[in-house]
């Protein structure tokens, strides 16, 4: 378990920048190579996978040792390699229970510019 239980109003951040590689390499890892993740568009960027994007938030999940049981994504545009995304967990609901910690939450995640690509929600367990 964490240092600190889950509180509701906790709240983390993460930020990322993919790179051409990790698109291939998540490519080749969940079989999708669809064109827009391995052919460059005019400026040489690449799509980044919607599920690779949703790394972001899971990241910050695994250093809680959340355990997920429900995750809910929005993919409201499209991610591009080179582009740094910032992810801001919020950690919504907690109730304790004898051996664990119900928990949900929400993230939301936003590109240098500030526009959230994605946002998603989360219910599941923390183990005490």
């Amino acid at each position: 378990m964490p240092a600190e239980p889950p509180r509701e109003g906790d709240t983390y951040t993460h930020e990322r920048t993919f790179t051409p590689e990790d698109v291939r390499r998540f490519g080749e890892i969940s079989g999708d190579t669809q064109s827009i993740h391995t052919d460059p568009d005019e400026e040489g960027r690449l799509i980044v996978q919607g599920l690779l994007t949703a790394t972001i938030p899971t990241k910050v999940g695994g250093e809680q040792e959340f355990i997920a049981r429900t995750m809910e994504y929005d993919f409201r545009r499209p991610v591009y390699t080179g582009e740094t995304i910032t992810c801001e967990w919020t950690t919504e609901t907690v109730t304790e229970r004898e051996d664990r910690y119900e928990a949900s939450g929400s993230a939301v995640c936003r590109n240098e510019e500030g526009t959230v690509v994605m946002s998603g929600y989360f219910e599941g367990i923390v183990r005490k």
